[in-house]
């Protein structure tokens, strides 16, 4: 099946109503209405999404010029904006290598924007599934020296792996495929109210009713569990909002880093 059979008009995908709560116009009718629809029951999903993307220029800015990490996995890039992470790490460090990993067809069609690269770096894509980590390993080690620290970036996708042992098997093969001083960026929503997460049920529900893939929230202690065996970066497990920065407010999503030992 090629990129484009893939596509689906008829129905709303997250990568492209993400896109729609970012400002970004590669999203389709059915993307627009389900996006207004989720906002009405979850009127700070937008906010979520740009404190997500957000955490993500401050996390790769920590790692490429405090860290000196050079090799970046970002596991469900989506749909390219604006300070992507080649964009950031290279403007940085021009040498560092970045590959994308995403299985979402609209993502594919797309996949020029993303491997655009300095001269001195290289910027792959791979398309693949995250609950896949062997065939992403093995697709990646093209790119990246697997034997370097690599940053794996999991942003608002572990969310789609229902399962927690199986989301919590999915990021210790992939940490354990990575050395000592490889790096773990993770952001995931949650329902619990000292985040304001309880509008985020009905949100899910319905977005689990009328979109697709479906989603599931996770406590503070399962979020946590994904950084085992990781020494946690300050400030801890906060909002991704907060994540060295002090932000108006707070969204109800998690976010963290953790480095390998």
């Amino acid at each position: 099946m090629t990129g484009d059979d893939r596509i689906r008009t008829d129905i709303a995908h997250n990568a492209r109503v993400w896109n729609y709560w970012l400002g970004g116009k590669d999203n389709y009718p059915v993307d627009r209405e389900v996006g207004d629809q989720v906002t009405g029951f979850y009127p700070g999903i937008g906010e979520v999404a740009r404190a997500d993307r957000a955490f993500l220029g401050r996390v790769v800015t920590h790692l490429t010029a405090e860290s000196g990490v050079r090799q970046f996995l970002d596991i469900g890039t989506g749909l390219p904006t604006a300070d992507n992470t080649h964009e950031v790490a290279q403007h940085l460090a021009p040498e560092a290598r970045v590959v994308y990993v995403d299985n979402d067809p609209i993502v594919l069609t797309h996949a020029r924007a993303l491997l655009t690269s300095s001269p001195e770096g290289v910027t792959d894509y791979v398309d693949a599934d995250a609950r896949d980590p062997e065939r992403i390993l093995r697709e990646a080690a093209r790119t990246l020296d697997l034997t370097r620290p690599v940053a794996v970036i999991m942003l608002g996708i572990l969310n789609f792996v229902l399962d927690t042992a199986e989301a919590r098997s999915v990021v210790r093969t992939l940490v354990d495929a990575v050395p000592s001083g490889s790096y773990l960026a993770l952001t995931h929503p949650t329902l619990e109210p000292e985040l304001g997460g309880e509008g985020n049920a009905a949100a899910m529900a319905f977005w689990n009713e009328n979109a697709t893939p479906p989603i599931t929230a996770r406590t503070r202690a399962e979020f946590t569990s994904f950084l085992d065996g990781l020494d946690v970066l300050e400030p801890g497990v906060v909002s991704c909002a907060s994540w060295r920065f002090a932000p108006a407010s707070e969204v109800a999503q998690f976010g963290a880093v953790g480095r390998k030992p």
